[in-house]
């Protein structure tokens, strides 16, 4: 089942083959067969389909086919589909086709759709990250993190 599907998502309904709990934290690259759900914290990148719990961080890059945030994500995002829950937080260039914003949900950065079709605007995406970290470095953007 798709996120975009008239029904929400059940995490339980979800094909997870990876389950990265509460308090473990992992520092590197994940690649899965099928979607994998982040409790914890990753300091790095995903490459799949993701569920990020509400207490799941990734500090890192995420692309991925399907993309559910509950947690917090500081790093570029490059999705077909993305969903962002009302507790969800992201700090980031996002690259996608479609995208849903819960009330409450929390996104500082870019955005950039595209088609089927076309492939992300990497170039897009990579001056946007740039005016980010000056941002940054000018304290204009506060920093996400959990609570």
């Amino acid at each position: 089942m798709g996120i975009f599907s008239g029904k929400k998502p059940n995490l339980s309904e979800q094909n997870i083959s990876t389950l990265i709990g509460d308090g473990c934290v992992i520092n590197g690259h994940i690649r899965a067969k099928d979607y994998v759900r982040i409790d914890g914290m990753l300091e790095g990148t995903v490459d799949l389909g993701l569920i990020l719990g509400e207490k799941g961080v990734i500090n890192g890059d995420v692309k991925a086919q399907e993309i559910i945030v509950y947690g917090t994500i500081n790093g570029d995002l490059y999705a077909e589909k993305l969903e962002i829950k009302s507790s969800g937080r992201i700090k980031g260039a996002i690259s996608t086709q479609k995208i849903e914003v819960e009330e409450g949900a929390i996104y500082n950065g870019s955005i950039s759709m595209h088609t089927e079709d076309a492939k992300p605007n990497k170039q897009l995406i990579e001056l946007n990250r740039k005016q980010l970290d000056t941002k940054k470095e000018l304290n204009m953007t506060p920093e996400i993190t959990q609570e």
